[in-house]
């Protein structure tokens, strides 16, 4: 506890924040030749993270891979909704919302749409993709919520208005809370992105089997979930999915043989 309060403290000083951040926000972005492209949203409270509050975006705009554009459809989405209701309120209080969306344990942080407001936003990428969200908050008219970038490279954090970025000292723990923050954001994105990529491949490759529908991929994928598992997967277990007969499942295997899917 003392060291998150110190990481907190040096964050909040480094950062020019009126006090330590309570609610931290990271997004990261995921893809891989512009396929399947996911978004993430990791929350950490105290300094510590709470999966429950955790959000996952697939990418709706674009079918070429774009860093920024991708995070401000992922920032957008997630503060519209705060914006809307702010509009609809006329008011950033907890009381214009309704105490009995809050969780007592979060009674003193104004919430949006039952989404605590954050302390501070952190976008993965730096200069860019911190452009990115300043133009999604100001057309949004959000102006109370700190935004960073953190880069790359150097791990600096990039502010808005500010040439310099901000450079944490490396044995620091306002360091070590941010990197912790940062691989945990890339880490729900990377383990989305394999998810939706595992579902797509499955389903494409039963497209073409005669008898395998719709309703039977979806039985496929629900009991298998991956191409993987099917491949590691015997006729007769492939044959005790609901809807798959033993005739099916050998073609099944069959084909996915012919594809060079088995080893």
């Amino acid at each position: 506890t003392a060291r998150r309060d110190e990481a907190l403290g040096e964050l909040a000083s480094a950062l020019g924040l009126s006090k330590p951040p309570e609610r931290i926000e990271c997004y990261d972005m995921s893809n891989i030749q512009g396929t399947s492209a996911v978004g993430s949203m990791v929350v950490f409270i105290d300094g510590r993270p709470e999966p429950k509050e955790y959000r996952r975006f697939r990418i709706r705009s674009g079918d070429t891979p774009d860093d920024f554009r991708m995070m401000a459809e992922v920032l957008r989405r997630r503060f519209s909704r705060v914006a809307k209701l702010r509009s609809e309120t006329g008011a950033l209080s907890l009381d214009a919302v309704g105490a009995d969306e809050v969780p007592e344990d979060d009674a003193d942080r104004p919430r949006e749409a039952g989404w605590a407001v954050p302390d501070l936003v952190i976008v993965d990428g730096g200069k860019g993709q911190l452009s990115a969200a300043v133009g999604v908050m100001d057309s949004l008219g959000i102006t109370d919520v700190p935004l960073s970038g953190l880069a790359k490279r150097f791990e600096e954090l990039h502010l808005p208005g500010r040439a310099a970025p901000v450079v944490l000292p490396r044995r620091s723990q306002a360091l070590y809370l941010v990197q912790r923050i940062r691989d945990e954001a890339h880490r729900f994105a990377i383990t989305y992105h394999r998810d939706i990529r595992g579902k797509r491949a499955l389903r494409s490759e039963l497209d073409d089997i005669a008898g395998i529908g719709p309703g039977r991929k979806k039985l496929l994928l629900k009991r298998f979930g991956s191409v993987r598992r099917i491949r590691e997967a015997s006729v007769s277990e492939v044959a005790d999915t609901p809807g798959i007969s033993r005739d099916l499942a050998e073609r099944l295997k069959a084909h996915l043989a012919r594809e060079g899917m088995l080893a």
